[in-house]
């Protein structure tokens, strides 16, 4: 059987480390029936056929015989014009007849991640270096200039200010005619793995979790066809965690993000349909194969059994990966198209829905033309000449894949109790003695022929906010790093051999790759652009949009500036500012200085429900205001800043 272990752990003297996977599992060197894995002998339960609950060999009965995966190519640098060109590009090098290679994801540059105009003196000599500077509603509709949005779909890596780049986004294909109903696309979202792993976070993490739900309970009313969060573990396993610690940290946020929209009081399989999730595929490829397989029957287990979902598609953990960056070396480079061609496979094998490949130059600058058309052949070969494609889940069965594929399993279930503890233990939705309710008149409804538990008869009677508590712990972090020094020790000593780095080293290379520079005047014609955008607008508007925001954020009345489908002018009340989401004392929070952006709104905070019957928003879901702060050209900055007037900025928790 396999087991999971360190090579440095102790009573390990006579392990061979090249029996070790990357992540600590130790293989045995041939599998057969005189030991088969529990799945095997559990066949109907545990694997099942393609389609069939638990989903382990993929969602769909027939894989990619009906539909390929989509090739979403990440894309962004310099100005917005600079990244439509390159998004144009990747367009026409797709030149295909299918669906596959209409997907655009969007990279946006370090001041824009921070939720920051690029006119910020702390964004001095970053604008338009490792992603697309965006401040202004102008900017997107450069960004996104004739392209159809309508028909081609985004995803969008954002995460602190993602309510406001999203809420920028669907100003503008409001701008453009186009209806909330027919544009696709995905936001990453995924606010809980900034705080493990990236540090691209602004609020603290309570009420960075309540913009999460937000943006998901939005999404349910108003925007069918988007994902609106992408639960990401790709950034956990680049920190330098284990494919078990990537695994388990994510589908554990993503159950905290169920768990807090199920809080607000919304029905289960209103949203879990258009949850997300984004994994990594590294080096070890029959590991990275077991991930997929074994984060699909974790994720429906949890959400059929554990939060009672009955639709389905609430069932399906659909994933888009990512080859690994943190593989690629800047030694040899081209050595990386190999690297990302096995990545690549692997995530095929393991059944994802969308697929980026990482271009061989990405260690040494932003990619170029050549490079990115190079990793989008990288899939079209794989697509079209390997034969993957023909058969559904072709490991599956396999002595050694279902063993594999349990013990990753086991590890990360152990990992979520571990986490689940840290919140008084695993969160327990059950019905309320008869006859009794919980109020909760300002949340949706649970959905017509919806069976699942009802949101008026069920409550949670476990534990909660179980990452939370690991975030203000350290927990995260300390495990990730110890994961990370870990491998790093066995590359020092040579028991991991990475080609070209200690070992088959050309002392004499000279790299035949050219590298993209962005050149200081991307920076100088941004901030022109952006003082041109605010000499010309309305500052009163401006203004009371802000004034808007805080309210909302408050849960105080409102009265929008512009008319949104589905909404009326008057936003509803009913929350209490001192039940609104505020920084705790002692977790990293603060409130915002004086002068960081007036609170001296003078809204009505009197009872006012919305007349629309489709539109049934939480009293602080900040969708609205942020869209029509977009519509009164707000910058991204000015928006961010009125959420932090109220909700603080986080510096930061334990390290360890």
């Amino acid at each position: 059987m396999t087991t999971s272990t360190s090579i440095s752990g102790p009573g390990l003297d006579g392990v061979d480390p090249h029996a070790v996977t990357i992540s600590g599992v130790v293989l045995a060197p041939v599998y057969g029936p005189d030991d088969p894995a529990n799945a095997l002998l559990n066949y109907p339960r545990d694997i099942a056929a393609p389609g069939e609950f638990p989903y382990t060999r993929g969602l769909f009965a027939e894989g990619y015989r009906t539909r390929l995966w989509t090739m979403r190519q990440f894309a962004g640098f310099g100005s917005a014009d600079d990244t439509n060109r390159r998004f144009k590009y990747l367009l026409s090098a797709a030149n295909t007849r299918t669906k596959a290679n209409t997907g655009l994801s969007t990279a946006f540059d370090l001041p824009t991640l921070m939720g920051r105009d690029s006119d910020d003196p702390l964004c001095v000599g970053e604008v338009g270096k490792c992603g697309v500077a965006i401040d202004t509603i102008e900017d997107m509709h450069r960004l996104y200039a004739d392209i159809p949005v309508d028909h081609v779909t985004v995803s969008q890596t954002i995460n602190g200010p993602a309510a406001v780049i999203w809420a920028m986004y669907l100003a503008h294909a409001h701008q453009r005619g186009m209806s909330w109903n027919d544009i696709g696309g995905t936001l990453q979202n995924d606010i809980l793995k900034e705080f493990h792993s990236q540090n691209e976070f602004i609020y603290p993490p309570e009420p960075s979790v309540k913009l999460v739900v937000d943006t998901i309970e939005f999404q349910s009313q108003f925007c069918p066809k988007w994902n609106s969060v992408s639960i990401s573990g790709y950034h956990i396993r680049e920190a330098g965690s284990t494919a078990a610690q990537e695994l388990a940290f994510t589908l554990r946020d993503g159950m905290e993000y169920v768990e807090a929209c199920l809080e607000r009081g919304m029905d289960i399989d209103s949203f879990a349909p258009r949850l997300s999730f984004f994994f990594n595929s590294h080096n070890e490829f029959f590991e990275e194969v077991c991930k997929l397989r074994a984060a699909r029957r974790i994720w429906a287990r949890m959400m059929r059994d554990r939060y009672g979902a009955r639709n389905e598609r609430s069932w399906f953990m659909k994933t888009h990966v990512q080859t690994a960056g943190c593989s690629l070396t800047e030694q040899q480079p081209l050595n990386n198209v190999v690297r990302v061609a096995y990545q690549a496979m692997a995530a095929v094998l393991g059944g994802c829905q969308s697929l980026h490949t990482d271009s061989m130059d990405e260690t040494l600058g932003l990619p170029t033309e050549k490079a990115v058309t190079v990793a989008l052949r990288t899939q079209q070969i794989l697509a079209h000449e390997t034969g993957v494609t023909r058969t559904v889940d072709p490991l599956g069965g396999s002595w050694f894949i279902e063993d594999l594929t349990d013990t990753v399993e086991h590890e990360a279930l152990n990992i979520i109790a571990e986490i689940d503890d840290m919140g008084g233990g695993p969160w327990r939705w059950l019905p309320l003695p008869s006859g009794e309710r919980v109020d909760r008149s300002s949340s949706s409804e649970t959905g017509e022929g919806s069976s699942a538990p009802n949101i008026h008869t069920h409550q949670n009677v476990g534990g909660r906010a179980g990452a939370v508590a690991g975030i203000n712990k350290g927990y995260f972090r300390r495990q990730i790093a110890e994961a990370s020094y870990r491998f790093t020790e066995e590359c020092e000593a040579g028991d991991r051999i990475i080609v070209g780095v200690n070992e088959y080293v050309d002392e004499n290379e000279q790299r035949p790759i050219d590298i993209l520079n962005i050149g200081p005047e991307v920076e100088t014609d941004q901030n022109r652009r952006l003082a041109e955008f605010k000499a010309k607008r309305d500052a009163g508007a401006v203004e009371q949009a802000l004034d808007n925001i805080r309210n909302a954020c408050r849960g105080e009345a409102y009265t929008l500036l512009h008319d949104l489908p589905g909404m009326p002018r008057e936003m509803n009340a009913g929350v209490s500012a001192s039940s609104a989401p505020s920084p705790r004392r002692g977790e990293g929070g603060r409130r915002s200085r004086p002068g960081e952006g007036s609170t001296t709104s003078t809204s009505s905070s009197s009872e006012c429900r919305m007349p629309n019957a489709e539109c049934r928003l939480h009293p602080t879901n900040v969708m609205p205001a942020l869209i029509d702060g977009a519509l009164a050209n707000c910058t991204l900055g000015e928006m961010t800043q009125a959420m932090a007037d109220i909700y603080g900025r986080y510096g930061g928790g334990p390290e360890w």
